[in-house]
């Protein structure tokens, strides 16, 4: 795949490598942890372009210390990932702690992340994810009994600035991770209100960058669909590092692209028709290597068509007829039929990508906004991982 200059300015940043506990982070880039995406396929793919850390999908407490063996699948890794980062979901602090404890003697992974950012109902509902930060004890003592039982593994979290506007939770979020030994701090820069709509908040990433101890690494994520985007945020708010999610969805090579631009390039990767659908292919085959077959992995790659072609001009029943393939074979023929000459379609490619509307409010337990120092312990969360 060809990289060119884009003619652009490089955003000069003088950065140091992101120490996460034994382990430093070049380039200061994160592989955000989305279910159904963020698989072995995926973190392969996104590797062979660039440096980072590369976390999985989000697994729940729960469904690891009850050894559900979907939960095993979804945190196998490959032979070269390194280092190994699982994230953690859970609401009681005795069964995420006995997770993290499995994790650390059993040689799971090399660094837990802890989510108290997923803003979907199936988690909010049951007080986790981002309604759980809302409750500062209870917060407190998860992340106590993550790092008491996690050993010599670094643990870091990812959380969003608060359930919606009224109820912003993400400055005492942070301080409390500082003070029970948490050794970076991710922050999503949108409630979980918005969801993934409207505009991230990065003001709000510079406040908390300011509120920590500056030996603490801050992570800054949304909206960062453009090397050029991640280089702007941490111009603009001092953050030590960028997470990436929806921006590198059917867009791989942005990892090349970051590499390239926290080391001074102006290089970029501007692929034509022709090499996204390598990419694509390549996607799909790691899949089905992953997923035990091509049934399973050519099913699953469908969901990713979309996002690879935006921007390009291909014809709805082209696309439809990709997304309807049956086998690699298949899958190949039709990519075959793709103008691949076609050059890559500038900024119109960029932007949104995946679900993106707000929520007209967030499912709580009942009573949840009642006592923000409740300790106790909402209803266990959902056996099955993922979300």
């Amino acid at each position: 795949m060809d990289a060119t200059g884009t003619g652009h300015a490089v955003a000069r940043v003088t950065m140091m490598n992101v120490k996460i506990g034994t382990f430093e982070v070049w380039p200061p880039v994160v592989l955000a942890p989305m279910a159904g995406i963020t698989n072995l396929a995926y973190r392969t793919l996104c590797r062979e372009q660039g440096g980072g850390v590369f976390v999985s999908e989000m697994i729940t407490s729960r469904a690891l210390v009850e050894r559900i063996p979907q939960t095993f699948e979804m945190i196998r890794f490959g032979p070269g990932e390194s280092p190994r980062s699982i994230q953690l979901y859970g609401v009681d602090p005795v069964v995420i702690g006995r997770a993290a404890r499995m994790i650390a003697e059993e040689d799971l992974a090399d660094h837990i992340d802890l989510n108290f950012g997923c803003p979907v109902p199936k988690v909010t509902r049951r007080g986790g994810g981002a309604a759980l930060p809302y409750k500062r004890n209870l917060l407190r003592a998860i992340i106590r009994e993550v790092v008491a039982n996690a050993g010599t593994l670094p643990v870091t979290m990812k959380m969003r600035t608060g359930i919606d506007d009224a109820h912003l939770t993400y400055l005492d979020a942070g301080r409390i991770a500082a003070e029970e030994g948490v050794r970076a701090v991710a922050l999503h820069a949108r409630t979980a209100r918005q969801h993934y709509g409207g505009d991230a908040d990065w003001d709000a990433i510079k406040r908390l960058r300011d509120a920590l101890p500056a030996q603490l690494p801050v992570l800054g994520n949304g909206d960062i669909w453009t090397a050029e985007d991640a280089l702007r945020m941490v111009a603009e708010t001092g953050c030590d590092g960028v997470v990436v999610g929806r921006g590198c969805l059917g867009r791989p090579w942005l990892f090349r692209d970051l590499d390239n631009a926290f080391n001074g390039s102006a290089e970029r990767v501007t692929p034509n028709l022709g090499e996204v659908a390598a990419t694509l292919y390549r996607h799909a085959e790691l899949l089905c290597q992953v997923l035990g077959g091509e049934k399973h992995g050519v099913t699953d790659f469908r969901k990713h068509v979309g996002w690879y072609l935006k921007g390009f001009v291909v014809g709805a029943e082209t696309r439809r007829r990709l997304t309807l393939s049956a086998s690699l074979a298949e899958l190949g023929e039709r990519l075959a039929e793709l103008d691949a000459g076609q050059p890559w379609p500038g900024a119109t490619a960029d932007g949104p990508r995946g679900k993106s509307n707000e929520r007209d409010k967030v499912q709580l337990p009942y009573g949840w906004l009642d006592d923000p120092c409740d300790l106790a312990v909402p209803s266990a969360e959902d056996a099955l991982s993922g979300g």
